[in-house]
């Protein structure tokens, strides 16, 4: 019987927004996290930041010593949700179809969702960072990616693909990092669906049958 992919868990517009509001740090590293996105890491200054926050500069120094140590607890941030989640979302699939599903939503999730500022951020302003820090991020991507390799080599195996899972992972991750030039939340083309229209590209269609 052909595996089934529709109580793979969905997360799109799942999970609360990556910072914690509540906290003055969480809504700092949220305030951050949109004008870095906006502006750049290079284009905004900590006066930006405060200006946002509706306080002095040097109040943000009293949680942050530096514009960089700010950028990096946003990135660290991203990382460590996302790997969580990810992993959470695969544990929680009942077949290897929704596991691959499962990696597709929780990406387009953290591209589209709650957490795209700070997402956008990591994808591109982690070469602002020192190579110390770069480094503690690149071991997180390490973990993520071979989350993403054990579940599509589980799959090729299963003959619901027949990409080898190193170059799968990069054809998807890459089409998908894609859609943050081109896909806006709200339209015709649901995040529901547009999950459903990326792992049509991963599997065969025995492998997406409900």
């Amino acid at each position: 019987m052909p595996e089934s992919t529709r109580t793979a868990p969905d997360l799109a517009g799942a999970a609360p927004g990556l910072f914690d509001m509540a906290t003055p740090r969480g809504r700092l590293l949220r305030i951050a996290a949109r004008l870095f996105g906006e502006k750049g890491f290079a284009g905004t200054t900590v006066r930006d930041i405060a200006a946002g926050l509706g306080i002095q500069s040097g109040s943000l120094f009293h949680h942050f010593r530096s514009k960089e140590d700010i950028l990096f607890a946003v990135m660290e941030m991203v990382v460590e949700a996302i790997n969580r989640d990810l992993a959470e979302a695969v544990a929680a699939a009942p077949d290897t179809a929704g596991r691959v599903r499962a990696l597709i939503a929780v990406e387009l999730h953290y591209l589209h969702g709650p957490a795209s500022d700070a997402t956008s951020v990591l994808f591109h302003e982690w070469r602002a960072l020192p190579k110390a820090r770069r480094s503690v991020l690149m071991n997180g991507r390490a973990a993520y990616f071979d989350l993403w390799q054990t579940v599509l080599a589980e799959a090729r195996a299963a003959g619901l693909t027949p990409i080898e899972p190193e170059i799968l992972r990069q054809l998807l991750h890459g089409a998908l990092a894609w859609t943050s030039f081109w896909y806006r939340p709200g339209g015709a083309l649901t995040p529901e669906a547009l999950v459903e229209r990326a792992l049509a590209l991963a599997l065969k269609d025995e492998g997406r049958a409900s």
